[in-house]
């Protein structure tokens, strides 16, 4: 859940998703159930993770792949051995050659009639984990929508809902985790294709393989476009979020009124009972009344707590709930992401177009 800060227009801002929105700046979001802060940039930053771990297993996946290279039909090269009349060295540089001609690196030594399908599955493995971080992240957006905090990118002639015109449903996030789900199944494919697979390959190896490879790329691909356009026109309301820590922030505040009053010689046992009563009846004004969440109002007229009166603002500071948030925010982007990005700079300017 999100509180805090005015950016730019008093009732939202907008950035691309590793900027302004992976900033240190303070606007915050309940790290689950309202329990503790958090701030989005912290927020924002656990997806960015996610992706640059999964942008290294991609290069680590595309740097380890290997050519079968000049094998023969069966693997043997004997038909490359009797056209070389048995020249052991020329049979290897020729596949040699041929590794290099179609741009690889190395090429395995032993083969079949194919490479070893366990190259499938580290492909897709990498993809599936991929759908599986664009799927979390879209929940999140999600989950944040409905709580009106945070909203993926909307046209202006957007319908949000064919049945509810007043509707403004995350359309491009719900895309997202339908196509994810997908992406996260193709791994079954080359799974069982690799422990099924016979001496040598047949028809059922083929078939599968070239439905399975080329809709898991094209599936990243379009999840990725879509979660660029999200990410590029994001909005987070402020004044949204103030209101709904304004109703929780209270509640949140009480063991920190505890230690403060026992700073202050009272008895932890005392106070701790005096907060629960007085608690629960500001939680019966919100629940049961509809009313706003009155409990610092109550703590304030109480003359048990005079000691922390003037204690109060700091004890409820949003900025003192979120730790080394903002810090963590501005190592992990220096440190970790911009460093990750820089070999991609020429083509990070390029924006993500959907036709909705």
């Amino acid at each position: 859940m999100a509180a805090g800060g005015d950016h730019g227009s008093p009732d939202s801002y907008r950035s691309p998703l590793a900027s302004r929105y992976a900033s240190p700046e303070m606007c915050f979001v309940f790290s689950d159930r309202p329990a503790q802060l958090t701030t989005v940039g912290k927020r924002c930053c656990l997806w960015i993770q996610d992706l640059c771990m999964d942008l290294q297993n991609l290069k680590r996946v595309r740097d380890d792949l290997r050519f079968r290279g000049v094998k023969g039909t069966t693997g043997t090269q004997a038909s490359f051995l009797q056209l070389f009349e048995g020249d052991d060295h020329k049979v290897e540089q020729l596949d040699k050659m041929v590794t290099e001609k179609a741009g690889f690196k190395r090429a395995f030594i032993i083969t079949g009639q194919t490479y070893t399908r366990k190259v499938d599955i580290e492909v897709l493995s990498v993809l599936a984990s991929l759908g599986a971080s664009v799927h979390k992240i879209c929940t999140d957006i999600r989950l944040l929508a409905n709580l009106k905090e945070m909203e993926e990118p909307f046209e202006k002639q957007q319908i949000g809902s064919s049945a509810m015109p007043y509707k403004r449903n995350p359309m491009r996030s719900e895309r997202c985790c339908s196509l994810a789900r997908h992406l996260m199944t193709l791994v079954m494919d080359p799974l069982q294709t690799a422990s099924v697979q016979w001496f040598e390959r047949t028809l059922d190896d083929s078939a599968n393989r070239r439905i399975c490879l080329a809709e898991a790329f094209l599936t990243a691909d379009t999840i990725l476009n879509t979660l660029q356009n999200i990410s590029e026109g994001l909005v987070v309301y402020p004044k949204v979020i103030e209101r709904r820590i304004r109703q929780e922030l209270p509640f949140m505040a009480t063991e920190n009124i505890i230690m403060a009053m026992v700073k202050a010689g009272g008895s932890r046992q005392d106070c701790h009972e005096k907060i629960r009563v007085l608690s629960q009846q500001a939680a019966s004004v919100v629940k049961q009344e509809g009313g706003d969440n009155d409990l610092i109002e109550r703590i304030q007229v109480d003359a048990y707590f005079s000691p922390i009166h003037s204690q109060l603002d700091h004890l409820l500071d949003p900025s003192s709930f979120t730790g080394r948030a903002s810090q963590q925010v501005q190592r992990f982007l220096e440190e970790e992401v911009y460093p990750l990005l820089k070999p991609y700079e020429s083509v990070m300017k390029v924006k993500a177009e959907l036709c909705l």
